[in-house]
Protein backbone atom coordinates (compact mmCIF):
# COMPACT_ATOMS: atom_id res chain seq x y z
CA UNK A 1 0.00 0.00 0.00
CA UNK A 2 2.94 2.05 0.72
CA UNK A 3 4.79 1.72 -2.10
CA UNK A 4 1.23 2.89 -4.29
CA UNK A 5 1.01 6.07 -2.41
CA UNK A 6 4.98 6.63 -2.82
CA UNK A 7 4.78 5.70 -6.58
CA UNK A 8 1.34 8.49 -6.92
CA UNK A 9 3.33 10.72 -4.89
CA UNK A 10 6.13 10.77 -7.44
CA UNK A 11 4.16 10.90 -10.21
CA UNK A 12 2.73 13.72 -9.12
CA UNK A 13 5.88 15.48 -8.49
CA UNK A 14 6.79 14.76 -11.86
CA UNK A 15 3.66 16.03 -13.66
CA UNK A 16 4.36 19.26 -11.53
CA UNK A 17 7.77 20.27 -12.48
CA UNK A 18 7.13 19.11 -16.06
CA UNK A 19 4.44 21.87 -15.84
CA UNK A 20 6.09 23.57 -13.98
CA UNK A 21 9.11 24.00 -16.83
CA UNK A 22 6.72 24.81 -19.47
CA UNK A 23 5.58 27.95 -17.67
CA UNK A 24 8.83 28.82 -16.69
CA UNK A 25 10.00 32.17 -18.51
CA UNK A 26 12.76 30.53 -21.79
CA UNK A 27 15.25 32.71 -20.58
CA UNK A 28 14.98 31.11 -16.92
CA UNK A 29 17.00 28.06 -15.40
CA UNK A 30 15.75 24.55 -15.02
CA UNK A 31 16.47 25.28 -11.29
CA UNK A 32 13.39 28.13 -11.04
CA UNK A 33 11.22 25.51 -12.89
CA UNK A 34 12.39 22.84 -10.80
CA UNK A 35 11.79 25.33 -7.30
CA UNK A 36 8.27 26.32 -8.59
CA UNK A 37 6.66 22.85 -9.38
CA UNK A 38 7.73 21.63 -6.00
CA UNK A 39 6.03 24.62 -4.61
CA UNK A 40 2.84 24.03 -6.31
CA UNK A 41 3.25 19.98 -4.96
CA UNK A 42 3.79 21.29 -1.60
CA UNK A 43 1.17 23.90 -1.40
CA UNK A 44 -1.35 21.20 -2.61
CA UNK A 45 -0.25 18.50 -0.38
CA UNK A 46 -0.54 21.37 2.41
CA UNK A 47 -4.03 22.28 1.36
CA UNK A 48 -4.93 18.58 1.44
CA UNK A 49 -3.79 17.87 4.76
CA UNK A 50 -5.06 21.54 6.51
CA UNK A 51 -8.56 20.13 4.51
CA UNK A 52 -8.61 16.44 5.91
CA UNK A 53 -7.77 17.30 9.18
CA UNK A 54 -10.61 20.47 9.53
CA UNK A 55 -13.14 17.53 8.59
CA UNK A 56 -11.66 15.07 11.17
CA UNK A 57 -12.19 18.58 13.84
CA UNK A 58 -15.17 19.34 12.43
CA UNK A 59 -17.33 15.88 12.52
CA UNK A 60 -15.81 15.62 16.38
CA UNK A 61 -17.10 19.45 16.79
CA UNK A 62 -20.29 18.33 15.49
CA UNK A 63 -20.80 14.66 17.44
CA UNK A 64 -19.79 15.84 20.58
CA UNK A 65 -22.29 19.29 19.81
CA UNK A 66 -25.26 16.27 19.54
CA UNK A 67 -24.28 13.57 22.51
CA UNK A 68 -24.53 17.35 24.87
CA UNK A 69 -27.52 18.30 23.29
CA UNK A 70 -29.04 14.36 23.66
CA UNK A 71 -28.09 14.54 27.45
CA UNK A 72 -29.20 18.20 28.23
CA UNK A 73 -32.09 19.27 25.48
CA UNK A 74 -32.41 22.47 28.18
CA UNK A 75 -28.62 23.40 26.26
CA UNK A 76 -29.20 23.39 23.11
CA UNK A 77 -28.56 26.59 22.13
CA UNK A 78 -25.80 27.48 24.52
CA UNK A 79 -24.42 24.20 22.56
CA UNK A 80 -24.97 25.20 19.02
CA UNK A 81 -23.64 29.07 19.70
CA UNK A 82 -20.28 27.37 20.82
CA UNK A 83 -20.17 24.89 18.13
CA UNK A 84 -20.42 27.55 15.50
CA UNK A 85 -17.43 29.17 17.24
CA UNK A 86 -15.83 26.19 17.04
CA UNK A 87 -16.78 25.78 13.40
CA UNK A 88 -15.54 29.21 12.64
CA UNK A 89 -11.91 28.79 14.83
CA UNK A 90 -11.33 25.30 12.47
CA UNK A 91 -12.15 26.70 9.35
CA UNK A 92 -9.89 29.68 9.66
CA UNK A 93 -6.84 27.49 9.87
CA UNK A 94 -7.89 25.79 6.63
CA UNK A 95 -8.20 29.36 5.43
CA UNK A 96 -5.00 30.42 6.59
CA UNK A 97 -3.09 27.19 5.29
CA UNK A 98 -5.00 27.96 1.17
CA UNK A 99 -3.77 32.08 1.43
CA UNK A 100 -0.48 30.95 2.91
CA UNK A 101 -0.31 28.48 -0.40
CA UNK A 102 -1.46 30.88 -2.51
CA UNK A 103 1.36 33.38 -1.38
CA UNK A 104 4.01 30.45 -2.05
CA UNK A 105 2.18 30.18 -5.55
CA UNK A 106 2.19 33.68 -6.54
CA UNK A 107 4.37 35.59 -4.67
CA UNK A 108 7.24 33.78 -3.04
CA UNK A 109 9.89 35.52 -1.54
CA UNK A 110 11.68 32.49 -2.22
CA UNK A 111 11.18 33.20 -6.22
CA UNK A 112 14.02 35.57 -6.30
CA UNK A 113 16.94 33.97 -5.01
CA UNK A 114 16.46 30.70 -7.03
CA UNK A 115 15.82 32.64 -10.83
CA UNK A 116 18.47 35.04 -9.77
Amino acid sequence: MTKKILVQLFLLAGAGIVSAAETVAPGSSMAAAVFFGNTLIASGIGVGIAAGGCGIGMGLVIGSALQGIARQPELQSKLQQNMFIGFALIEAQVLYALFLAIIFIFANPFAVKIAG
